[in-house]
């Protein structure tokens, strides 16, 4: 007679081993040494495997080739460029397995009983199974953390019909050398800072949006001057309503049709997926547990507990399907993995002011509320404005392209939010976000010191057309949607 092998017992078990589950395990054995941390993958997380650093490390590469192609400008005449794609990509593969390692060095310091290799799946809200090199296992939990993760959408129909020839962001990131062409189909953050990265180091790119965005910015003004700005420089195609991808031998052939009925086709050597993430949940057997499952299936949770409705089940990082960044998840992980430990004592955290950057050139960001935002919001504001066009340092370093624009709230003058493509963005973003968390007014903004020459002397600029408009009289009912737009 064979019996069943007895569950292990634990206080907390951690699904997922990246940003996310790396916090919530950090949080939770401060509370009890009872964690179990189940990774299915190998360790290292996604930003320094096939995300943050790595298309950091491709884009610098890009940068430099781009300064030295322009660097006639100044006066700077340079030899031929030659473009090295092995030095580049080995480059980038070491610097890269730099950083992984480093994530890696970390994990393996913890204690080997915490850490279980395998896929796990619910038997109920309260057990796991645990497929993995040591045979199956049964996990009795009091209390469990999804941070699975998620991974690159692609149609499947698109796998069937090209093969190796379809690749996502994780691929790019193991090439030994740069190929000849790639069409990048989606014109999102990851999309358009690979596809430009690529098209400055001599690839031949196409970047295809299925609608007329580029990136996130919400405001059409700054969408109309992203169009213009990346359409000057890369080769694009946006509203291709019907994407049919076909392989032949070993090129894509890419038949586009826009909403006006056009026809294109064009032959890459490979066809770049880059339209969304889908959360890692659908391999959890969740339907075991009668959680609460929003349409796309992934538990619904309080952003500020991690608690998925009153269960004993939290939520944390790209799994949540909620804010896709690093420093999101670092702290989803850092809620979830707490409340994990201090259960039945939830305490609510209050979240960071919204900060996203796009690293593409010039860079975007979005600090606090997009405009977006503050229009559905029914928020009253005023909008400043500066172009990078006449800017002194933009000028200067030959990066006088792209807008800022600052949210302010009427009668506070509380800064709500802003949203640019520009030079500096990184940096900018970060001052905007500090000070939307804070709660500073637009006159708390300027009461600051600038210095001069600088970039930030452009959002000195922004702040005081803002504050002009606020000390205006204040608009009717009637007229706040046009005032905003």
């Amino acid at each position: 007679m064979t019996h069943a092998t007895p569950a292990t017992q634990t206080d907390i078990a951690i699904i997922g081993a990246g940003t996310a589950g790396m916090a919530a395990y950090r949080a939770a054995v401060r509370h009890t040494e009872r964690v179990v941390l189940i990774e299915s993958h190998v360790y290292g997380t996604t930003c320094a495997r096939v995300g943050c650093m790595p298309s950091k490390l491709l884009i610098a590469a890009a940068e430099v080739a781009h300064s030295a192609r322009h660097a006639s400008r100044f006066g700077v005449n340079l030899p031929h460029i030659d473009i090295d794609g092995r030095a580049v990509m080995a480059r980038v593969r070491s610097e890269r397995d730099r950083f992984v390692g480093f994530v890696v060095d970390t994990v393996e310091q913890w204690p080997a009983a915490q850490r279980w290799q395998g896929h796990a799946r619910f038997v109920d809200k309260h057990t796991l199974a645990v497929d993995g090199p040591a045979g199956p296992r049964h996990l009795q939990v009091g209390r469990i953390v999804i941070a699975t993760g998620s991974r690159p959408a692609v149609p499947p129909a698109w796998r069937a019909a090209l093969g190796d020839r379809l690749i996502v962001n994780d691929d790019v990131f193991s090439w030994t050398d740069l190929p000849g062409s790639v069409a990048v189909v989606g014109a999102g953050v990851v999309g358009l800072e690979l596809a430009q990265a690529l098209h400055r180091l001599g690839v031949r790119v196409r970047l295809f949006g299925r609608g007329n965005r580029i990136g996130p910015l919400t405001h059409l003004a700054l969408q109309l001057l992203a169009r213009e700005v990346f359409g000057g420089e890369l080769p694009l195609t946006l509203d291709a309503q019907d994407l049919q991808p076909r392989r032949e031998g070993d090129a894509v052939v890419l038949r586009s049709v826009l909403t006006d009925g056009t026809v294109e086709e064009e032959r890459f050597d490979f066809l770049l997926a880059a339209i969304g993430r889908r959360p890692n949940v659908d391999s959890l057997d969740l339907e075991h547990t009668g959680l609460p499952l929003d349409p796309q299936g992934v538990p619904v949770f309080d952003r500020r507990t991690g608690q998925v409705g009153s269960s004993t089940v939290f939520m944390a990082g790209d799994a949540a399907d909620d804010r896709a960044l690093l420093h999101e998840a670092a702290d989803e992980g850092r809620i979830a993995g707490d409340n994990a430990g201090r259960w039945p004592d939830l305490r609510l955290r209050p979240r960071r002011a919204p900060l996203a950057v796009v690293f593409s050139e010039p860079q975007m960001a979005l600090a606090g509320a997009t405009h977006a935002e503050l229009l559905a919001s029914g928020a009253v504001f005023e909008i400043g404005e500066v172009s990078f066009a006449d800017q002194g340092r933009s000028r200067v370093m030959g990066r006088d392209q792209g807008a800022l624009q600052v949210y302010a709230q009427r009668g506070s003058g509380r800064l709500l939010g802003a949203e640019m493509i520009g030079p500096a963005a990184e940096h900018l973003g970060h001052l905007l976000a500090w000070s939307v968390q804070r709660g500073d007014t637009v006159q708390q903004m300027l009461d600051s010191p600038f210095y001069h020459p600088v970039v930030e002397e452009g959002l000195r600029t922004a702040l005081r057309d803002a504050q002009r408009k606020l000390q205006l009289p204040a608009p009717s009912l009637e007229d706040c949607l046009e005032c905003n737009t």
